[in-house]
């Protein structure tokens, strides 16, 4: 099957319903790639501020986002660098405890036509637990069963990922009850942007 344009991709891709009678609000999907990008983040799903506003990560949480990585907005949002593909790619309402999960459809769905558009991502952020059990192997799920696991045992997680609790401020407490995070694993992840961006240079 002939593989179509980004363009018309994501043009597809944002005139999606598929889900619509599942969804508080008209679908809205949020996303943001280009075809030379070589970070990619998957993260959860919009919140009610991104699904406003259809830029990714336009929020407390991006905020947060973007100092873990120690990246500009400019950097962030600069889709020949950096791809951002989510789990859902609308809002999917409210729960008893926060958001809903993400919708179940848009993964499957449009993933991996996204994917074959990256050839050249070279690090990828599982942003959360749905990221990650859908790219993590098996063996590594099952070693590592819950978020705290996997994130505690970065270095293990086989490349080209990378493991991360979302940056949400709901997450406040983890953070504080597990100090290390932001001691050990976040000066990693800079060194891995750091390395990742001189190659970028180099080949130019």
């Amino acid at each position: 099957m002939r593989k179509i344009p980004l363009s018309d991709l994501l043009d597809e891709i944002r005139q999606c319903q598929q889900c619509k009678e599942y969804l508080p609000n008209p679908p809205r999907p949020v996303i943001k790639v280009g075809s030379s990008a070589r970070l990619l983040i998957i993260g959860q799903a919009p919140g009610t501020r991104v699904q406003a506003s259809g830029i990714p990560w336009d929020d407390p949480s991006g905020v947060r986002l973007r100092q873990w990585l120690n990246l500009s907005a400019e950097q962030f949002y600069n889709e020949e660098e950096v791809a951002i593909m989510p789990m859902g790619f609308c809002y999917p309402g409210k729960g008893k405890s926060g958001d809903l999960p993400p919708r179940p459809e848009c993964a499957p769905c449009w993933h991996q036509p996204i994917l074959e558009h990256l050839p050249n991502i070279q690090l990828t952020l599982l942003i959360g637990q749905y990221a990650q059990n859908r790219y993590l192997p098996d063996d590594f799920r099952e070693s590592y069963r819950t978020l705290t696991e996997r994130v505690q045992h970065w270095q293990e997680v086989p490349e080209p990922f990378f493991v991360l609790p979302h940056p949400s401020p709901r997450n406040q407490i983890w953070l504080k009850k597990h100090s290390w995070f932001e001691t050990e694993v976040i000066p990693a992840l800079r060194l891995r942007l750091h390395a990742m961006a001189n190659r970028s240079q180099q080949e130019r």
